[in-house]
């Protein structure tokens, strides 16, 4: 992906005609730009900040059915997840995983009742199952979670889900609406609708932040993906639009692998505010989390609570030997859930459902509101199909259901480089012509210079963040690190970017003040 080059799309044929028009480039969006795309409809996406700069970087890092949402009596949900995730790491080999977790058990009706349950998220799978769920003895379960807390330990049920890198998978969505003849573009803030004389959305008014050039573009169908912020679009459309979004913050925490020592993950599926917590191994860390609290303001960064910081050491230390201190966090991190408002509870989030709804405004405006990023193909197939049954985009067939990002008759790399997919030799042959690319940005992160530069080339980062937080998982598995490799990966992108010595200090500046809020 070259931006210069996407941009110029725009500039070569200024009175284009777009098919599609997506605005919001986290998961929902650039999804439904590549199910767009591979239709054969002339596809724009327009992001105001960096791909899954907001919610889409931020999750629990799982592609599952939802073991919640069965409990709260939500199947239908769990079936359209249980067959998403099946077709999600089918597709995305690369960046996915089979990820065992083992429920605790301390009484024999918590035997029964996760025993049943689970037998039934197995039958829900169908063909596409990850694994049987079965019950382990107490001997059992502490051999696979050698620091869990066994005093009244019945056992453990043992169940599987998926695992994946949330933002390498929106930047591999981002490259694969490229590849497939679309444009995608960071950085490039919608400001106003283009309207005919009958009300009609003709195009947007888009401006390029880095340029602050301003870009009229025409579209025969704009649809709005924005996540939390799908209701400055609506007031765009209709100043008196009612509010569609009720905005729930999720936090986890990052701790030292220690804290587990197990390939295993646990799943806790009664904590004190209603939510189930995770400990995940991820990149040779572990992810717990989350929480649930519902919030008034939305911004692109939010932050955590102390009180949810706290509440997540202190279930997580009931369960664990080792119990976690505010000083072994490696990192905090908060998202934003894009939940569709409740009217009969607005103020309600923990049994919101996750399911999204479609919506078309009377001037055209296609608006798709929650959801989860297991279901983003699906979300994104129904919001294209809602745009041709209201007659605004001639009919084509979705193709997404098998629409690989990894070329299956390439070796898939066993290392940890494989999360580049069919591009990961080229970071090799970087390292192979010069040795010393191979050498690590810092001793407690896994990335090389070589891949610094190859993202330089092929993923459009535009700042350190961009960088360190999306491109490389820098930030979210060691926030003090990735601040100490800062100097280091700035110097490597200025020079291949061309950037100067102060856009260097700029951004080392700003990458601190920002990793300060992940600590």
């Amino acid at each position: 992906m070259n931006r210069i080059i996407l941009i110029q799309t725009l500039l070569d044929e200024p009175q284009k005609q777009w098919d599609i028009i997506v605005i919001g480039g986290g998961a929902t969006g650039l999804g439904v730009a590549l199910d767009a795309v591979t239709r054969g409809y002339k596809t724009l996406l327009l992001e105001q900040s960096d791909f899954a700069k907001g919610t889409s970087s931020r999750s629990t890092k799982l592609v599952h059915g939802g073991v919640r949402y069965m409990a709260q009596g939500d199947i239908l949900l769990v079936i359209e997840a249980l067959h998403e995730r099946g077709l999600m790491l089918k597709n995305a080999s690369h960046l996915t995983a089979n990820q065992e977790f083992v429920i605790p058990v301390y009484t024999l009706w918590d035997v029964f009742l996760y025993t049943v349950g689970l037998k039934f998220y197995d039958l829900l799978s169908g063909r596409l199952s990850m694994g049987k769920s079965y019950f382990i003895n107490r001997p059992e379960a502490v051999k696979r979670l050698p620091l869990l807390k066994a005093e009244r330990l019945k056992g453990g049920i043992v169940y599987h889900d998926g695992q994946f890198d949330d933002s390498r998978m929106a930047v591999a969505l981002a490259s694969a609406c490229v590849e497939n003849g679309g444009t995608v573009l960071n950085y490039f803030r919608v400001d106003t609708l283009l309207k005919a004389e009958n009300g009609k959305i003709t195009g947007v008014k888009a401006r390029d932040l880095e340029s602050e050039r301003e870009y009229s573009i025409n579209g025969r169908l704009v649809v709005n993906a924005t996540g939390v912020f799908a209701d400055e679009i609506h007031k765009m459309d209709d100043p008196l639009s009612k509010p569609t979004i009720r905005p729930s913050q999720g936090v986890h925490i990052v701790l030292d692998h220690s804290f587990l020592k197990s390939s295993s993950a646990i799943m806790i599926p009664k904590t004190d505010d209603g939510r189930v917590l995770f400990a995940i191994p991820w990149y040779g860390r572990v992810v717990v989390g989350t929480t649930d609290t519902p919030l008034d303001g939305i911004t692109l960064e939010p932050k955590a609570l102390d009180q949810e910081i706290d509440f997540i050491l202190r279930t997580a230390g009931r369960y664990l030997t080792l119990p976690p201190k505010r000083e072994d966090v490696k990192c905090i991190f908060a998202g934003l859930r894009p939940l569709a408002a409740n009217p009969e509870n607005p103020e309600a989030t923990k049994e919101v459902s996750r399911r999204h709804k479609i919506t078309l405004s009377p001037s055209g405006l296609l608006s798709i509101i929650g959801g989860k990023w297991t279901s983003y193909r699906r979300m994104a197939e129904e919001t294209i199909d809602k745009g041709i049954k209201a007659g605004i985009i001639e009919k084509r067939k979705c193709i997404t259901r098998n629409f690989s990002f990894y070329s299956n008759g390439m070796p898939l790399e066993a290392g940890r480089l494989k999360i580049y997919g069919n591009q990961a030799f080229e970071i090799e042959k970087l390292i192979k012509e010069r040795p010393d690319l191979g050498e690590l940005v810092h001793q407690k992160l896994p990335y090389t210079k070589a891949e610094i530069l190859w993202i330089c080339r092929s993923e459009m980062p535009l700042t350190l963040e961009d960088m360190l937080a999306r491109r490389t998982r820098a930030l979210f598995l060691d926030a003090r690190a990735s601040a100490e490799a800062a100097p280091v990966v700035a110097e490597l992108m200025a020079k291949e970017l061309g950037l100067s010595s102060s856009w260097q200090e700029s951004e080392i500046s700003r990458f601190n003040n920002l990793a300060i809020n992940y600590t």
